[in-house]
């Protein structure tokens, strides 16, 4: 079966990433095409990247490296959930894209933005950064405004549409991790 890790990427004190990638996750979880799991960034705890070979070489030093090395190559797509920092998504979701290479490569993804403007410069930088790491990322996203998804850009109450957006981008992320499964395999 097809897995899908749906990766939260703030590990911000009382950041809305956690409550989004529930709602996601609880959405996900419904279907019957595929595995969903959370992966949370904060479990992680990676420092600013401190490899001393390039990811590509595929060694790492250490053992935090490691262990996000082994629970990302575990998966066929992902969906990433973004806050929108300064029109772009957060340091520690890049800082741990970067820690590997790999491991991305030809998987799919899609995502789920947040922010003022619905996270969407957020969701365009990423795929600029996975795009380079052969990440194939599908068309359809969810774009959630601090204004009319969230109650005083806090409490999350996404608008009643959200959620065919969810399933459109699920559809595509599934669809697309499963015909990238053969170069995979291939790798």
């Amino acid at each position: 079966m097809i897995k899908i890790g749906i990766i939260i990427g703030s590990v911000r004190p009382g950041r809305n990433g956690v409550n989004v990638a529930r709602w996601v996750h609880d959405l996900a979880v419904k279907r019957d095409d595929a595995h969903f799991e959370l992966i949370d960034l904060a479990d992680f705890a990676l420092p600013h990247l401190d490899e001393p070979l390039p990811a590509a070489v595929g060694q790492y030093a250490h053992a935090h490296t490691k262990a996000w090395s082994e629970r990302i190559a575990a998966f066929d797509g992902f969906v990433f959930v973004t806050p929108e920092y300064n029109h772009s998504t957060s340091g520690a979701l890049k800082n741990a894209i970067d820690f590997l290479y790999a491991e991305w490569q030809d998987k799919a993804a899609g995502f789920v933005g947040y922010g003022a403007d619905g996270g969407v410069r957020a969701t365009e930088h990423l795929r600029q950064v996975l795009g380079q790491l052969k990440v194939a990322d599908v068309p359809g996203q969810v774009s959630l405004s601090l204004h009319h998804d969230f109650e005083n850009m806090a409490v999350f109450s996404p608008a009643e549409h959200q959620e065919a957006m969810v399933t459109t981008m699920l559809d595509q992320v599934v669809a697309w991790s499963g015909a990238l499964k053969p170069l995979r395999a291939a790798a």
